[in-house]
C-alpha cells in the first residue's frame, strides 16, 4: 500500500525539483525524503497555561514518527486564551479564531501535501477549529489534547480560574477585601494546562475523545503528567496504523459518533459552546446536525458528574478516578452509546473500552443513574417569541427550571458590569445582554465576567441573564444564550426595555416576553441597527461572513452539505 500518496507528489516526482531541494534543505535526506509525511499542528504560544507546553508535546510527537518511518514536521497555528481576553474587547476575537485555525491547518496540510496530520491542541477554540480541518481535508488525523492543569490551592481548597471571576464580584460585594482576592487570583493557575473544571476545553476534549479523534485516555491525562508524555510517545504508532488503514475522518465522524459525542457532553454537565462547536464541526463533515438533535440528546442523557462549575470535581479528578475512558464504559454500559463507532485506534469504541480498568467512585464524583443530578441534560433549547430560531440555556437544575422576572437591559456586556458593580441590579430582574451577538459583536463573545461578577455579588441564584453573545464553559447560573435572531438582526431582544416581563420555561423550553403584536409592531417602527464598529480587519470579515448561533457561526458560505437523517439513540 502506498502510504505517501499525497506527499508523493512532491517527493518522487521529476518535474518538482524546487519542492525536493526545498525539503533536502529543511533537513531531509534521499532515504527520509520518501517517508510518508505528518503536518504536526501545534496551538502552543507562551502566554497562556493552557498553550504553553503544547510546543514540547508536539517536540515528543514528532520524534515518535522516526522509529515507525515517518516524517514528522510541525507547524503552528494561533490560540486566544478566552480567560485573559475576557471581559475586554479582545473576547470578539475568540470565537472567530475557531474558523481560523481550521483555515490555518487546512491551508498548510494542502499546501504542503501532507499525508497525515496531528493536531496537538490546548484551549476552547484550538479543538473544533483543528477538527472541522480535519473534516475538509480528509486524510489520516488524530488529535492530542494537551491535557489539564493541576488545582491551585488556597487555604485548603481547591480552586480554579473560575475562582478568580468569582473572587472579583465577592470584593465588589464587600464579601471579601482586596488581599482576600490577590491571593485567589495568584494561586487560581498554578502551570501548564486547560483550565480543569468541565469547561469549554474539557467538554471539547472529552466529547472528542467520544467521537473517536483521540486516543484513549487524552481528555483526562493532566497537562504535566508522565501519562501525557507516554500518549506523546505512542503517536506516531498510531499515526502510522492510520495511513496504513488508510483510515480517515470521514469513516469515524458519523451521524452515531457525533450522537456519542454529544452523550458526552450531556452526561458530563458540558459547556453550551459545544452546540457552537458541534454545529460548525458536523457541517465540516458533510453531515446535518441542528438544535433540535441537541434537544433530542438532553432529553435521553441524564447528569451524571458532578463537575465544575456548577459541581464540586475538576478533570483530575476524573483522571485519578478511571479516566473519560472508565466514564464512556459506564455510559457504553447503559446503552447510551454507540459502541460500533471506529476510532483512531483502528477499532471501534467498543474494542477500545473492553479490559479497561474500572471507575473508582470513591470521590463521588458520579451519581447512579437512577438518581441523577438532573433526569434530563442541563442544556436545553428554548425558543418562543424571544428566540423563534432558537436559544440554548444551561440548566442543571440547581438554580431552578423556572424564572420570570423584570427586565434589565443592557447594550453590551461591559454596560452590565458596570451596573453590576454599581449595585443597579436587583434580586428577582432578567438581565438582558445584547448587541453581543455573532455579527453584532462582532464575534459572539463569552458573558463570563458579568456572570461570575453576579456569582460572586451573592446575585447569581436570585437573576437570570439572556443574550444574543454566547457564555463561558465556567458560567453557571440560570442563563439562556444564542439568542436568534440577534438584535443587530432585528430580533425582538433588541426591542426589549427595560421592566417588559420575561420568562425562562426550562421545562416546556421556552424563552418569551409579556408584549401584545401592536406593541411590538411600534418598537420594531422606532428600532435602526447600531453603526458596525469595525470598517476593516478580521471582525469586519467576520461579521460580514459569519452565520447566525443556529447554524454554528461558521463562514464557510452556503455550500450544500451531504444530508444524513439524524438517527435515534
Amino acid at each position: 500500500m502506498i502510504l505517501n500518496k499525497y506527499s508523493r507528489t512532491l517527493t518522487e516526482n521529476e518535474d518538482q525539483p524546487g519542492s525536493q531541494a526545498m525539503l533536502f534543505g529543511a533537513g531531509l535526506t534521499e532515504t527520509t525524503i520518501r517517508y510518508p509525511q505528518v503536518g504536526i499542528a501545534s496551538a502552543g504560544f507562551a502566554g497562556n497555561p493552557c498553550n504553553m507546553h503544547l510546543n514540547d508535546l508536539a517536540g515528543e510527537i514528532a520524534r515518535s514518527m522516526e522509529p515507525e518511518q515517518l516524517v514528522g514536521l510541525t507547524f503552528h497555528t494561533i490560540g486566544v486564551s478566552d480567560s485573559i481576553s475576557m471581559g475586554t474587547s479582545g473576547m470578539r476575537y475568540s470565537l472567530p479564531s475557531r474558523d481560523l485555525i481550521a483555515d490555518c491547518i487546512e491551508t498548510m496540510v494542502s499546501a504542503q501535501w501532507y499525508d497525515g496530520l496531528v493536531a496537538v491542541m490546548g484551549c476552547d477554540k484550538n479543538m473544533p477549529g483543528s477538527i472541522i480541518a480535519m473534516g475538509r481535508l480528509n486524510r489520516p488525523a488524530l488529535m492530542v489534547y494537551g491535557g489539564s492543569s493541576l488545582s491551585g490551592q488556597h487555604n485548603g481548597r481547591n480552586i480554579s480560574i473560575l475562582s478568580s471571576f468569582e473572587a472579583y464580584g465577592a470584593k465588589v460585594a464587600g464579601l471579601i477585601d482586596e488581599s482576600e482576592m490577590r491571593a485567589i487570583i495568584r494561586h487560581a493557575c498554578p502551570g501548564a494546562g486547560a483550565c480543569g473544571g468541565m469547561y469549554t476545553a474539557n467538554t471539547m476534549s472529552s466529547s472528542i475523545e467520544a467521537l473517536g479523534l483521540s486516543l484513549p485516555y487524552s481528555s483526562s491525562y493532566p497537562a504535566t503528567s508522565l501519562e501525557k508524555r507516554q500518549e506523546c510517545a505512542q503517536v506516531g504508532k498510531a499515526m502510522k496504523k492510520l495511513l496504513e488503514l488508510d483510515l480517515k475522518p470521514r469513516d469515524i465522524v458519523t451521524q452515531r459518533s457525533l450522537e456519542n459525542a454529544l452523550v458526552g457532553v450531556m452526561a458530563l454537565g458540558g459547556s453550551t459552546n459545544a452546540v457552537l462547536h458541534y454545529l460548525a464541526m458536523a457541517r465540516a463533515f458533510g453531515l446535518r446536525l441542528e438544535l433540535a438533535d441537541f434537544q433530542r440528546i438532553s432529553d435521553q442523557v441524564p447528569l451524571i458528574a458532578d463537575l465544575r462549575p456548577s459541581g464540586k470535581y475538576l478533570m483530575e479528578d476524573v483522571h485519578v478516578s478511571g479516566g473519560t475512558p472508565a466514564i464512556l464504559k459506564i455510559l457504553l454500559d447503559e446503552g447510551l452509546l454507540h459502541g460500533d463507532c471506529l476510532t483512531v485506534t483502528g477499532q471501534t469504541l467498543r474494542q477500545n473500552l473492553e479490559g479497561i480498568p474500572e471507575w473508582n467512585n470513591d470521590r463521588n464524583i458520579l451519581v447512579p443513574f437512577d438518581r441523577p443530578l438532573k433526569k434530563s441534560g442541563h442544556i436545553q433549547i428554548l425558543y418562543g417569541n424571544l428566540a423563534p430560531e432558537g436559544s440554548v440555556a444551561k440548566i442543571t437544575g440547581k438554580e431552578g427550571e423556572f424564572f420570570r422576572g423584570p427586565a434589565r437591559v443592557f447594550d453590551k456586556e461591559a454596560v452590565a458590569i458596570e451596573a453590576i458593580k454599581a449595585g443597579r441590579v436587583r434580586a428577582g430582574e432578567v438581565v438582558v445582554i445584547r448587541y453581543e451577538g455573532p455579527k453584532g459583536g462582532p464575534g459572539m463573545p463569552e458573558m463570563l465576567k458579568a456572570t461570575s461578577a453576579l456569582m460572586g455579588a451573592g446575585l447569581g441564584k436570585e437573576v437570570a441573564v439572556i443574550t444574543d453573545g454566547r457564555f463561558s464553559g465556567g458560567t453557571h447560573g440560570f442563563v439562556v444564550g444564542h439568542i436568534t435572531p440577534e438584535a443587530v438582526d432585528g430580533g425582538l431582544i433588541g426591542l426589549l426595555e427595560d421592566g417588559d416581563m420575561i420568562s425562562i420555561d426550562a421545562v416546556d423550553n421556552r424563552l418569551d416576553v409579556v408584549l401584545t403584536d401592536d406593541e411590538i409592531a411600534r418598537r420594531k417602527q422606532g428600532w435602526k441597527p447600531p453603526e458596525t464598529q469595525y470598517d476593516s480587519g478580521i471582525l469586519y470579515k467576520y461579521s460580514r461572513l459569519v452565520s447566525s448561533a443556529a447554524e454554528g457561526c461558521v463562514t464557510d458560505g452556503r455550500r450544500e452539505n451531504r444530508v444524513v437523517t439524524a438517527s435515534g439513540l
